[in-house]
């Protein structure tokens, strides 16, 4: 996990500079009675910025680019490296620091003397990695947290736009009874429709649903379509499977709507249709064929329906189904083969 300070929330924010001023003060009173003022917001100052560059240096930059990606020699030697660096700057900084603001006399500075700073760096980086995996525990924690707000927001507005739905189902049910007693074939039109509406808010949601549902679906969808074929349509629908057999939602839909949309020729007197639902083994094969219809100037059959069906089934199955599509001669058909 790269720890990306600056992008954090700001809870974890505040977090850190609240961690940091304690280790300022705490820096400053433990040396204030034997230095002074002056030199103890020095000592303070140098020690503290010391320590976040070692800290910050580490699971910002070192932790990240060399650790994770699992180059542990590397890691090992910038560690190395970078605690030497640092501690030598830091003890430069002092000793310039002493010589022209504290106006002490040093001798020249030596390279051992600069060394000897070098051994406090390691209990730093040893702290900085258990700063980072602090900073990791509350960050975790706080998306947790928003994970849950969210969660309780989305279930608060679905029950919100469940409201409406549920409304028109009463009222379609309460139309449906006043329409049965004097017009049998719309009462069950529209008790078709009242079960459309209910599949899309209460099964399309879920991850899987039973074929006989789906199936179900399917057969009001196309009693409603064929409503506006002025001529009708001759829909044949062969199924032969285990209803208890379950499929994601709105998986043979498109091709479905396809037919209607695209299949269907106004001017013709008998539109014929051929669906077939097949178990064979362990796989279900839907196929659909048809005449081409009217359809508009750039307009085939499919389109994006069928694009995006694709990529729904690559992201569910794999390589592990079968799509064609035939758009020669006079018929279209779409076949498809899923796993069960």
């Amino acid at each position: 996990m790269n720890m990306k300070i600056g992008r954090q929330a700001p809870g974890i924010v505040q977090l850190q500079v609240l961690i940091w001023t304690a280790v300022s003060l705490l820096l400053f009173f433990s040396v204030l009675p034997m230095e002074g003022l002056l030199k103890s917001a020095i000592a303070t100052v140098v020690n503290t910025i010391s320590y976040a560059i070692i800290i910050y240096g580490n699971i910002l930059f070192l932790y990240p680019v060399f650790y994770q990606k699992q180059r542990f020699v590397l890691y090992g030697i910038s560690v190395a490296f970078f605690l030497i660096l640092t501690g030598m700057l830091k003890g430069y900084a002092e000793i310039i620091i002493a010589r022209h603001v504290l106006l002490v006399k040093t001798g020249p500075v030596d390279l051992l003397d600069l060394l000897a700073y070098v051994p406090g760096g390691i209990l730093i980086y040893v702290l900085s990695l258990v700063f980072r995996i602090a900073i990791a525990y509350f960050t975790l924690k706080q998306q947790t947290e928003e994970i849950l707000l969210q969660k309780s927001q989305a279930e608060l507005n679905l029950l919100k736009s469940q409201v409406q739905p549920h409304f028109l189902f009463n009222a379609l049910n309460s139309i449906y009874y006043r329409v049965y007693k004097v017009d049998l074939p719309s009462a069950g039109l529209i008790e078709r429709l009242a079960d459309i509406m209910r599949y899309f808010v209460d099964e399309s949601p879920k991850d899987e649903v039973p074929v006989s549902t789906e199936v179900a679906f399917i057969e009001n969808y196309i009693a409603l379509e064929r409503i506006r074929i002025r001529h009708g349509a001759s829909v044949n629908f062969e199924k032969a499977y285990n209803p208890e057999l379950r499929i994601p939602p709105m998986l043979l839909m498109t091709f479905v709507e396809n037919i209607f949309k695209h299949g269907i020729d106004k001017s013709r007197k008998q539109n014929r249709v051929t669906i077939s639902l097949v178990q064979q083994n362990d796989f279900l094969l839907f196929k659909t064929s048809n005449h081409k219809g009217d359809t508009e100037p750039g307009d085939q059959p499919g389109g994006f329906g069928i694009v995006n069906l694709t990529k729904r089934l690559r992201m569910l199955y794999g390589d592990k189904f079968e799509l064609t599509i035939d758009n020669e001669g006079e018929l279209f058909t779409a076949f498809l083969k899923i796993p069960l």
